[in-house]
C-alpha cells in the first residue's frame, strides 16, 4: 500500500512590527487624498534587518519544530524579492538551518504564485523522494509611497515540510494554467512593480482567467465544488474570492480571510501564508482548496487527515500575529526601506567589505551559530576553536559542533549605545548566557520594551551590515526578547 502523499509539519514567520495603515495615509494625504478608502487596519512590516531570507528562515525553524533537520533532504524558496539575483539565497537559507551539505536548494521566482507553484512541485515530486522537502515562500516588497500597494502589501514568510508518510493534510490533485496576463510588473533593475488598471485586472484577470482555471481545475480533479470545506484566495481586492466561489459553486462559508486587516498581501508567500492559517484550524476531513495566481492560476487539492490534531505545535501563523506591536513612525518605515536618505553620520563611514574566504572557513560559526562544547570537561564556548576557554583545564582538540541557534538564553548584562551608528538607534547589545553553558556578545533585534539583566532571549536569524559599495548582505545572530 503506497504512504500517502502530503504536508508533514507547517510553520510561519510574520515580522512584530505592525505599521498603522492610517500612519502611512497621514503622511500622504496631501498628495494622494484617495488612499483613504485603504487607509483601515495594519500593515506586517519586517524590521530594517530583515529580509525574504532571514523570514525565511524564521518561519523554516518554525516548520521543522519537533522533526530532525538531519532528516530534510532538498528545500525551495520561492519568492520575488530575494536579496541576490546570483547566489543561492535558499543555500544561505540552508547554512543558517545548519542542516547538512548533501542537501539540494533551489530558489523559485519570478510570478506571484511562484509560492503555490513551489508547493505543487513538492507535492508532486514527493513520490520520488527518500526524504522530505522544505518548501519555504517568502517576500518583502519594497512599494512606491503614496500607491495602493504600500497600504495592501505586508511583509511574511511560510513554510510547509512535504513527503510521505503520516502526513497532516493529504495531497489529492493539482490543476494548472498559464497565459501571460500582464496585471503588474516589476522590470529587472527596477524598485517598484507597474500596476495596470484596477477595473481591467478584476474583470479580465481575477473574474476571467482565475475562473477559468478554477472551473477547468475542479473538473479535472473531479471535485464536486461544493464538497470544498476551505478556499484560500490570495488576492486582496475586495469581494474577489467571493466572487469567484459563487460562479465555482463554492460555498461562502468556505472562503478564507485574506488576513488583509492584520498582516497585508505577501506576494508570491501569501497562497502559503493562508494555507498555514488554513491548516492551524482544520478538521479532518476538511477539504482545502489554494489558488495561486499570477500570469494564470495554479490550484493544489488538500484533505487535512486525523494526524492533523497531533502536529508539533510551533508558534505558526496564528502565535506571529498575537505577537504583533503596534508602529505608527511611517518615516523611519521609508528611512529602513531606503526611501529616504538621511544624514547618518561620520560613525557610519566604514568598510563593511566581507572576506570571502573567511566566511567560507568560518560558514558553520557565522550562518549556523555553531560553537564548540569540550567532550571532556563539558565547556561550551563561542566560537569553536583548538584549546578549550576552561581556566581549570586547556584540553586541546576535544571539542564537538555545538549549536546554539535553538537553545535559550537570558540576558547577562545590556546596553543601549547611542554614539554607535545603528539604522534604528539607540543601538541594543549586550552579553547572554545560554542554558547549559556558553555565553556570547550579541546585537540585540526587535526590542521594543525595556529590557532587564534576566529577560528570556531567543536566537534570531537577522541582516548584520549591507556592503552598500559591493552590494553584498552580511547575515549573523542576534538575540531577542522571548514574546
Amino acid at each position: 500500500m503506497m504512504a500517502d502523499i502530503g504536508i508533514l509539519s507547517i510553520g510561519a514567520y510574520v515580522p512584530r512590527k505592525r505599521l498603522q495603515r492610517a500612519a502611512i495615509y497621514a503622511g500622504n494625504a496631501w498628495f494622494a487624498p484617495g488612499l483613504k478608502g485603504l487607509a483601515k487596519g495594519e500593515r506586517a512590516i519586517g524590521d530594517w534587518d530583515e529580509d525574504s531570507v532571514t523570514m525565511a528562515v524564521e518561519a523554516a525553524r518554525d516548520t521543522l519544530t519537533g522533526f530532525d533537520r538531519a532528516a530534510i533532504g532538498s528545500l525551495s524558496l520561492a519568492s520575488t524579492t530575494l536579496p541576490f539575483a546570483d547566489r543561492l539565497n535558499s543555500g544561505i537559507v540552508k547554512e543558517a538551518l545548519n542542516l547538512p551539505d548533501g542537501v539540494a536548494a533551489l530558489d523559485i521566482t519570478g510570478s506571484q504564485r511562484a509560492g503555490v507553484s513551489a508547493l505543487r512541485q513538492a507535492l508532486e515530486a514527493a513520490a520520488g523522494r527518500q526524504a522530505p522537502h522544505l518548501c519555504l515562500a517568502a517576500e518583502m516588497r519594497k512599494t512606491c509611497p503614496a500607491s495602493d500597494l504600500e497600504l495592501i502589501c505586508g511583509d511574511a514568510a511560510a513554510g510547509l515540510l512535504v513527503g510521505t508518510g503520516d502526513v497532516i493534510a493529504r495531497f489529492l490533485g493539482a490543476y494548472s494554467l498559464t497565459a501571460d496576463f500582464v496585471d503588474h510588473y516589476r522590470a529587472t533593475g527596477r524598485d517598484y512593480d507597474y500596476v495596470y488598471e484596477a477595473r481591467w485586472i478584476r474583470e479580465e484577470g481575477h473574474t476571467k482567467l482565475a475562473g477559468r482555471a478554477l472551473k477547468q481545475g475542479l473538473a479535472a480533479m473531479a471535485v464536486d465544488p461544493a464538497t470544498i470545506d476551505r478556499f484560500l484566495v490570495p488576492i486582496a481586492g475586495k469581494g474577489i474570492p467571493q466572487a469567484l466561489a459563487k460562479a465555482a459553486g463554492i460555498r461562502a462559508d468556505a472562503v478564507a480571510d485574506t488576513l488583509q486587516a492584520e498582516l497585508g498581501e505577501a506576494g508570491s508567500a501569501h497562497g502559503l501564508v493562508m494555507l498555514v492559517a488554513a491548516l492551524e484550524k482544520a478538521k479532518p476531513g476538511e477539504k482545502i482548496l489554494v489558488l495561486g495566481f499570477g500570469q494564470g492560476a495554479d490550484l493544489i487539492l488538500l484533505e487535512a487527515t486525523d494526524a492533523i490534531a497531533k502536529a508539533a505545535p510551533g508558534r505558526g501563523l496564528a502565535g506571529s500575529l498575537a505577537r504583533g506591536h503596534k508602529d505608527d513612525n511611517y518615516l523611519r518605515w521609508l528611512a529602513h526601506r531606503g526611501l529616504v536618505d538621511l544624514d547618518k553620520g561620520m560613525r557610519a563611514e566604514q568598510d563593511q567589505k566581507q572576506p570571502s574566504t573567511t566566511l567560507w572557513r568560518h560558514r558553520k560559526a557565522v550562518m549556523g551559530l555553531v560553537g564548540g562544547r569540550c567532550t571532556k570537561t563539558g565547556t561550551v564556548q563561542f566560537p569553536k576553536s583548538d584549546i578549550s576557554v576552561n581556566p581549570n583545564d586547556r584540553a586541546s582538540h576535544t571539542q564537538e559542533d555545538y549549536p546554539l541557534a535553538e537553545i535559550p538564553a537570558h540576558v547577562v548584562t545590556v546596553t543601549a549605545d547611542s554614539l554607535t551608528y545603528s539604522p534604528s538607534p539607540p543601538l541594543y547589545y549586550g552579553m547572554v548566557d545560554f542554558e547549559g553553558g556558553g555565553r556570547m556578545t550579541l546585537e540585540f533585534a526587535d526590542i521594543t520594551e525595556e529590557v532587564e539583566v534576566g529577560c528570556a532571549m531567543q536566537m534570531v536569524f537577522r541582516i548584520k551590515a549591507v556592503d552598500d559599495v559591493r552590494g553584498f548582505v552580511k547575515y549573523f545572530w542576534k538575540a531577542a526578547p522571548v514574546r
